[in-house]
């Protein structure tokens, strides 16, 4: 494990030297980053260490976005994952995996309260409809080494909620 600095993240290239899959969960929020920060963080460090990733020999990149991600969106989230996508798919990976999950099902350490009581709600919702709405963490990580254990479905494969749930299930 490496630890990097974002805002100095060209230093630390030998960290992303010779592996052939790169992981990438990394996000912020708006309200604990502002939107400049938000767009720093969600689109051009990952972007970078995608660029750092392939130039280390990275093949495979998988990416966990957003569902609704689109470049074109009015939605600053979504508009940023939307964009982020496109310049990960740009980088030239040998293959790349973007999953688009719903609402993580997860515990948190700070507080959001707003977020807690969606979670509460849709964690009901998924009694009845498991992959409608929302995805547990687990089941997205378990989906993300999944895709990476099977022969890809051409060089870029978007797995929106329902094939992750399916994926995470391997």
């Amino acid at each position: 494990q490496a630890v990097v600095d974002f805002e100095r993240l060209g230093e630390h290239a030998a960290a992303f030297q010779g592996h052939d899959v790169g992981f990438c969960c990394l996000g912020t929020t708006r309200a604990k980053a502002g939107a400049d920060g938000f767009v720093r963080v969600d689109r051009d460090y990952v972007a970078q260490a995608a660029e750092l990733a392939r130039a280390g020999g990275c093949k495979h990149f998988v990416l966990e976005s957003s569902r609704g991600a689109n470049a074109q969106s009015r939605f600053l989230y979504l508009r940023v994952k939307g964009e982020v996508e496109n310049l990960v798919q740009a980088v030239g990976f040998d293959r790349c995996t973007i999953l688009r999950p719903a609402v993580l099902l997860c515990k948190r350490q700070e507080s959001r309260p707003m977020e807690w009581i969606v979670q509460k709600f849709l964690g009901a919702v998924a009694q009845v409809f498991p992959t409608a709405h929302s995805v547990p963490v687990a089941t997205v990580a378990r989906a993300m080494v999944a895709c990476v254990l099977q022969p890809g479905e051409g060089k870029v494969q978007v797995l929106e909620n329902g094939a992750i749930h399916e994926l995470g299930k391997a």
